[in-house]
């Protein structure tokens, strides 16, 4: 049952029943409009009230219908307004929890709206970079108001039911029900108080202006294409509320549908929307089923209170659970304190927290020095640093020390997970727990699942990231799991084209030109190239038939090892992250590239841009096909979260797709024919080689 119908008194109640979020799909549409029609024929009834079961009136769009057709079969949600609008009975929308997209949508179609107080009213369309295609951008101007309307539209973000109420002039919400709990009764009372009212209001039939008309949305324009940046959609629903200030309802609503249906054929639709389920998907484990039972996390120990631990430290107390940190040394300790109190106090100064919830996460946060002062934590994250001896060490401690049961991670970023685990007699509860720096901000966790992982404990810790707040990926063990793996591959690259005569600006300027939020060796100095260049001494005893460009170990050997010590690949001001070209640099990369017999060439940013992001690809491909990532759109989610991939891009994985793959193949093809790159490399992986021989897409 999609929508169920009931009469108490002179009232029908039609109640949308579609979990989690009641959709719009095709079922429940027809189910509204079947209810509307039984409400007509019944002479005993006087009003309709819409409302929704659980915690939400709706969310809109039934993600499900995505890309389908059964998202426009009649009754589309236009003709489910339309049929609202036409009911000859006042129309009732009781809205609480979640009243967003289409299920705002529906609401502003209906005669009058309650609301329960804490209700999230969003049109979040732009979101998935389209427009309100049901009637918001011509309604929600004329119920609130053209600025605090198109505000709502351009950000897509949620707004409390109380505060749009309290706007002067709105017609949104006639009133604000007293409690949740009370929303129905008021709503089936005001219902029947307005029964016999005609005319009956409707919103396209109230005025739409500003008054400084074409000045303000001079100044809209300006401030969304700044806010926009690759993303049409924001700058056309400022088009949109300009039209329903301009040109009759009716026009409006066709400009609208245009509009909508234009914005549903460009990339960057495609790849949010890619995007939106990719992310949804990340969270589902093939052999883990939902209903598996989870262990209880109700408090986390940190191994290490440097820049990493402190930042893991935060979300946990963000997140209101109890965190004990252990380092070694009371300097150490005292270092890392200060550090979680500066970053909040930071958001202290800028009035993202108050004083009282930072006393509170303070007040969770307790230190010691001795391992066994964690034996009752139910998580202990281990953050030290990135060395297998270390690792082992603390693992052996833990093993001891912990309670049973108690889940142990590391945040390992390239380390063999199932050799961490042997380090303990529980490998069956041992997990790596990646984050991304800085912790407290990024939203990326790698989750590593070793060999013998136990299931209750990845859905544990798959669970706990959404109350943290992070978007999970799980990953298999390999050398750097999913995305330390594949940018590995990106840095070699980078360094190649210094080799064969770029610049670090050149190269970075061409990635960010391309939508990176930083290029390759701004990313390095960012991270510090101390770490890359402890990596490659590992890499040149393991496997020494792996070709490098040697341009960063020489940067490394100068000590400039990026923003921590003032100087990298660029030179930077204490305080400020501003990356200002180093004249000694260039001269240390053409004395190198003068060593190895190589005269610069000319490179364009495509060619710098198509190695960069092919590189991602191909290795992204082994990935899948060794089963290290659990599907394709995984590596999506891990670049855009992790990496600072362009977002408007949806991710290697579904760049590729969009370019095509047999167009990703010929570019690699001829990459292997350049002397200086490693032609082994740009074999397409098997899996790339032949979805592009068919045709196909990941």
């Amino acid at each position: 049952m999609t929508a169920e119908y009931t009469v108490q008194g002179p009232v029908a109640v039609i109640t949308l029943n579609n979990p989690p979020i009641n959709g719009l799909g095709l079922a429940t549409r027809v189910a509204i409009t079947d209810g509307l029609a039984r409400a007509q024929a019944d002479v005993a009834v006087k009003a309709i009230v819409i409302t929704g079961v659980g915690k939400a009136f709706s969310g809109g769009a039934d993600i499900t219908e995505f890309g389908t057709p059964k998202a426009f079969q009649e009754p589309n949600l236009l003709s489910v307004i339309l049929a609202i609008e036409a009911s000859a009975k006042p129309v009732i929308a009781a809205v609480h929890t979640v009243c967003m997209g289409g299920g705002l949508e529906l609401a502003l179609g209906c005669n009058y709206r309650l609301a329960a107080p804490g209700c999230n009213v969003a049109l979040p369309e732009v979101k998935l970079g389209l427009v309100p295609g049901a009637g918001g951008t011509q309604r929600l101007p004329r119920a609130l108001g053209v600025e605090p309307a198109l505000n709502l539209m351009v950000s897509g973000e949620p707004v409390k039911s109380e505060m749009l109420a309290m706007l002067p002039g709105q017609q949104l919400f006639q009133k604000i029900a007293t409690s949740p709990g009370t929303l129905m009764a008021e709503a089936l009372a005001f219902a029947a108080e307005v029964a016999e009212l005609r005319p009956l209001p409707q919103l396209r039939n109230l005025p739409c202006r500003h008054p400084q008309g074409d000045a303000y949305f001079g100044f809209a324009r300006n401030m969304v294409k700044a806010m926009a940046k690759k993303f049409p959609a924001p700058a056309k629903c400022v088009d949109m509320v300009e039209v329903a200030t301009q040109r009759r309802f009716a026009d409006g609503m066709a400009r609208e549908c245009e509009t909508f249906l234009n914005l549903m054929c460009t990339p960057e639709h495609r790849a949010l929307k890619h995007l939106f389920l990719a992310e949804r998907a990340a969270s589902k484990v093939p052999d883990v089923p939902v209903d598996t039972a989870q262990r209880a996390i109700l408090s986390i120990a940190v191994i290490g209170a440097g820049t990493m631990g402190g930042g893991i430290a935060m979300n946990f107390l963000n997140a209101g659970l109890p965190v004990k940190m252990l380092e070694a040394k009371p300097e150490a300790l005292e270092r890392g304190l200060a550090t979680i109190r500066k970053n909040y106090a930071a958001q202290l100064k800028k009035g993202k927290l108050k004083q009282d919830r930072l006393d509170q996460r303070m007040a969770l946060l307790s230190t010691t020095l001795n391992y066994d002062d964690l034996k009752d934590a139910d998580l202990v994250i281990e953050a030290v640093f990135e060395d297998m001896g270390v690792k082992e060490t603390v693992f052996r401690e833990l093993d001891r020390v912990m309670k049973p049961g108690a889940i142990l991670a590391s945040n390992t970023s390239t380390l063999d997970l199932n050799q961490i685990a042997a380090f303990t007699q529980r490998p069956q509860d041992v997990v790596g727990l990646h984050f991304f720096s800085p912790a407290n901000v990024m939203k990326l966790l790698e989750v590593v699942r070793g060999d013998k992982t136990a299931k209750d404990v990845l859905a544990t810790v798959m669970a706990l990231a959404k109350k943290i707040r992070k978007t999970a990926v799980v990953s298999g063990v390999c050398d750097g799991f999913i995305g330390n793996r594949m940018i590995e591959q990106y840095g070699r690259q980078a360094g190649f084209l210094l080799d064969e005569g770029c610049t670090p600006t050149q190269v970075d300027q061409a990635a960010e030109k391309f939508g990176f939020a930083m290029g390759p060796f701004r990313m390095g100095d960012l991270a510090g190239n101390d770490i890359g260049w402890a990596i490659r001494k590992r890499r040149y005893l393991e496997k020494p038939h792996l070709k490098y460009s040697k341009s960063a170990d020489l940067l490394c050997e100068k000590g400039r090892f990026g923003q921590k010590t003032g100087a990298g690949w660029y030179d930077y001001v204490p305080g400020k992250r501003d990356a200002i070209p180093n004249a000694e640099v260039v001269a240390m990369i053409e004395a190198h590239r003068a060593t190895l017999g190589l005269s610069p060439r000319q490179i364009s940013d495509e060619e710098i841009v198509q190695r960069l992001v092919f590189s991602l690809i191909n290795e992204a491909a082994r990935i899948v096909e060794e089963g290290i990532a659990n599907k394709a759109s995984d590596i999506d989610v891990v670049y855009i979260f992790g990496y600072g991939f362009p977002v408007h891009r949806g991710g290697p994985m579904n760049y590729a797709n969009e370019i095509g793959l047999f167009n990703v193949v010929q570019a690699m093809n001829r990459f292997a024919k350049n002397p200086h790159d490693d032609a082994s490399f740009w074999q397409p992986a098997p899996l790339l080689a032949k979805l592009a021989a068919v045709g196909g897409v990941f």
